[in-house]
């Protein structure tokens, strides 16, 4: 097995050999190994959570048609590894010297001219996340705009002229000195990825697996079944930012392309489980509203670049927002181990708080989301302090089909309102074969408000969860009403 890292850094392929550098662990994350050096501490630790931004990134792999695809992630939250055959880039790569004078980089020097920058503790990831803007987006809306720098707090509250500096410096098609060196770059990253030996990172206390292939990275979830199976470490990675935790086994699965498939057949939408959420989002754009609406308030674009949709649904979080809907959409999830494959419904797959019924030899592998009619209402929603980067108090998602008004099948699964993702069964044979009317729904509020038991947290008091999980039934029935 192999058991080095390469990724491009400034412009060359980089090699970590860990057994040549103890002082790096496999899970020593990117924002840590930038700054061990003194000519990459442009990243800065402000939450080491995901939340700030300050760590702010971009990197960059090669797609299936041999383009560069540009992508923003929290450098706090990903291990070393994981930018294995990716090119790692930074603040200080972005302006470049002509003629003995540094020329800034378009988004650089627009930040300068309408002075974007304040205490500029927050700049660079502010910077970078500007820099993956001007790389996927022309001209970009403010709403574009928006969603690229909601991962970026800004002490200062400047996001004015920040939004500003987006909306000028943006309008090249992408162009600058990095679209030049493209071909080289491609080059360097193909020279890496065409070894596809597993990577395996030992030292005294840790032992972090990194397969190429399905098939491999099954054999090593059978031989390593207490091994940490992580895809984009949002959740995982907390355990050791956070709460110190050591983790001394790691399955990484990141690079597995078989886990990143996208189909619809047969009245079916198959996600592959490795894909990444801002990906489901731009698949559920037009063909699953539900999803693509809860998925659009999920986080942030650094972790939708990140969290993955198997990781979401493994973590089992009674507050994790794709979950409910999930439910509410007969989501069914496919597992598979060397010898056998098994399917079954997402709500089942379930069992209790962060847990699971996945087999020690078994890995996620699909989530297959049936197409529904006209004929079906299914609508998300989420409260929460803030509407973006911020954990729900309640979500809900809903589904619904009447005829003449009499309802036929309903669904009503709410997060944040049990130690697991749970549906309001009782309400639900209450409604069958009943007029969907607004007489009906408030009296179904009150069996709904016997259904729960959820607890007082920081986030809100318990009666205040019960009260919001009616008053989120009483909007799904008035926005049916309007359709």
């Amino acid at each position: 097995m192999n058991k080095s890292v390469k990724f491009v850094l400034d412009d060359k392929i980089v090699k970590v050999d860990f057994a040549k550098h103890p002082e790096l662990k496999p899970t020593t994350t990117v924002l840590n190994y930038l700054r061990s050096f003194p000519d990459h501490k442009g990243v800065k630790e402000g939450c080491a959570e995901g939340d700030c931004g300050a760590c702010t990134i971009v990197v960059a792999e090669t797609d299936v048609d041999d383009k560069l695809n540009y992508k923003t992630l929290d450098s706090c939250l990903v291990f070393l590894p994981m930018i294995h055959g990716k090119q790692l880039i930074t603040v200080e790569n972005l302006a470049i010297e002509e003629n003995k004078e540094k020329i800034l980089h378009p988004v650089q020097q627009l930040m300068v001219e309408t002075n974007g920058s304040q205490c500029g503790y927050c700049t660079p990831g502010i910077v970078m996340s500007l820099f993956g803007l001007y790389k996927n987006h022309n001209n970009p809306s403010v709403e574009i705009i928006e969603d690229a720098l909601t991962g970026n707090l800004c002490r200062c509250t400047g996001y004015k002229p920040i939004v500003e500096a987006a909306r000028k410096a943006c309008t090249n098609n992408g162009f600058d000195h990095f679209s030049k060196n493209e071909n080289k770059i491609i080059a360097l990253l193909k020279k890496i990825n065409s070894d596809k030996e597993t990577i395996l990172i030992k030292n005294k206390n840790q032992k972090y697996f990194k397969p190429f292939s399905l098939s491999e990275a099954l054999r090593l979830r059978k031989e390593n079944p207490n091994a940490l199976i992580i895809n984009g470490s949002t959740d995982v990675a907390l355990r050791q930012t956070k709460k110190n935790e050591l983790l001394s086994e790691i399955l990484d699965i990141s690079s597995v392309e078989e886990l990143k498939i996208f189909k619809k057949e047969n009245n079916n939408f198959y996600f592959g489980a490795g894909l990444t959420l801002e990906q489901m989002l731009k698949y559920s754009d037009g063909t699953i509203p539900a999803l693509e609406k809860m998925l659009s308030v999920f986080g942030s674009l650094q972790i939708r670049n990140i969290a993955t949709i198997g990781g979401n649904v493994g973590s089992a979080s009674p507050i994790g927002d794709c979950i409910p809907v999930l439910f509410a959409l007969g989501a069914k999830i496919k597992l598979r181990s060397e010898t056998s494959e098994r399917t079954m419904p997402v709500e089942d797959f379930i069992k209790g708080y962060r847990q699971t019924d996945i087999k020690s030899d078994e890995l996620i592998t699909e989530i297959i989301i049936p197409e529904y009619d006209s004929s079906h209402y299914i609508k998300s929603y989420k409260v929460s302090k803030r509407k973006n980067l911020d954990i729900s108090t309640v979500s809900g998602a809903f589904r619904l089909k009447f005829d003449e008004e009499i309802i036929s099948e309903i669904i009503l699964a709410y997060g944040g309102m049990a130690a697991v993702t749970k549906r309001a069964v009782n309400t639900e044979k209450w409604f069958i074969g009943k007029k969907w009317s607004r007489e009906n729904v408030e009296m179904a509020m009150k069996i709904l408000t016997e259904e729960f038991t959820p607890l007082s947290d920081a986030r809100s008091e318990a009666e205040f969860r019960r009260t919001v999980a009616g008053n989120l039934l009483m909007k799904f029935f008035v926005e049916t009403k309007q359709i």
